[in-house]
């Protein structure tokens, strides 16, 4: 597998920034980072999980998401917006996400045998979310079908119930989606046999 990436330095009011963009495939991350003199200033992390679902998606299609986001990047950094348009990245959002963010918190630590639980919150501009509906796919595309549901509760955490199918035991992985009030978020969350 190949890293691809764009590294870029661009200069406001006399500060050269270098901003290095690159796709994290593993997670189904795109991550931006922009430094100063090796220090890491602000940092954009967006999840395209969702569109890898998609019949048709391609790793073309990923770099050109990458490429749009590396230009965002750039774009903020030169208007002096870095901290308010690129953020933290303590918060992932879907690429064109509206705000609502999927965060895992903890995988039980005991082993259930045929299913494991993962503990996740969900986030609408930092705040949590109630009654958010949060679905699990695999990884491997088998359809629209949610292999499991769960609902978070007030302070937007949730317990999801994983089976151990033997699609999601060989991919040690799976998709998980929050959707509320038609905004959604979905990440890759990985664990270890």
């Amino acid at each position: 597998m190949t890293i691809f990436g764009f590294n870029t330095d661009v200069q406001h009011e006399g500060t050269v920034y270098h901003v290095q963009s690159e796709a994290r495939q593993q997670e189904l991350l795109l991550q931006t980072m922009v430094f100063v003199k090796g220090q890491c200033m602000a940092k954009r992390v967006r999840s395209y999980a969702q569109m890898s679902l998609q019949s048709g998606f391609s790793e073309q299609a990923m770099h050109e998401l990458l490429k749009a986001q590396h230009k965002a990047g750039l774009d903020a950094v030169q208007a002096g917006r870095m901290e308010i348009d690129l953020g933290t990245g303590s918060e992932v959002q879907d690429v064109g996400g509206d705000g609502l963010a999927l965060k895992w918190t903890r995988l039980s630590p005991e082993n259930l045998g045929e299913s494991l639980i993962f503990y996740v919150q969900v986030l609408d501009g930092g705040l949590p979310v109630n009654g958010s509906r949060i679905a699990v796919f695999p990884c491997t595309p088998a359809g629209d079908e949610a292999m499991t549901h769960a609902t978070s509760d007030s302070e937007g955490k949730a317990a999801v119930p994983v089976p151990l199918t033997e699609n999601v035991a060989s991919d040690s992985a799976v998709l998980i989606q929050a959707t509320h009030e038609g905004k959604s978020a979905t990440r890759k969350f990985k664990f270890r046999k």
